[in-house]
């Protein structure tokens, strides 16, 4: 995996009690509940840092950087692509409004609207 990537998710997300989850925009109640590292990297996917900056941002979140931290975050990333949640790019994305915050921070119905403008289809 090319660490110097960038990285950003494709899919509706909610920052919850419990962590991060996937979100429903016509049912913002309604989440489907992601592991701690896929829910990590997902809620960082913003299209402007890397996979590099990712790996430090969690190194520094330790107070000794665990032995197979990278392995770990590379795994995850795969997983999320294979799922297509997440898309790598040689070059910063710009996410469209509804992809940008989670849910709780969108005006729901610019969202709504800029989705069925874009043709944007749930993954």
């Amino acid at each position: 995996m090319d660490n110097n990537q960038y990285f950003y998710r494709t899919v509706i997300f909610t920052r919850t009690d419990n962590g991060t989850a996937l979100a429903d925009i016509e049912n913002p109640k309604r989440s489907t509940p992601l592991d701690g590292w896929l829910g990590t990297v997902i809620s960082l996917a913003d299209g402007q840092h890397t996979i590099q900056e990712l790996i430090g941002y969690m190194a520094a979140q330790y107070p000794q950087t665990p032995d197979n931290l990278e392995k770990t975050l590379h795994s995850v990333i795969d997983r999320l692509v294979d799922g297509k949640m997440l898309m790598l790019s040689d070059k910063v994305a710009d996410l469209p409004y509804y992809l940008s915050s989670p849910i709780e921070e969108l005006d729901l119905e610019k969202a709504r609207a800029l989705i069925k403008e874009d043709g944007y289809t749930v993954h």
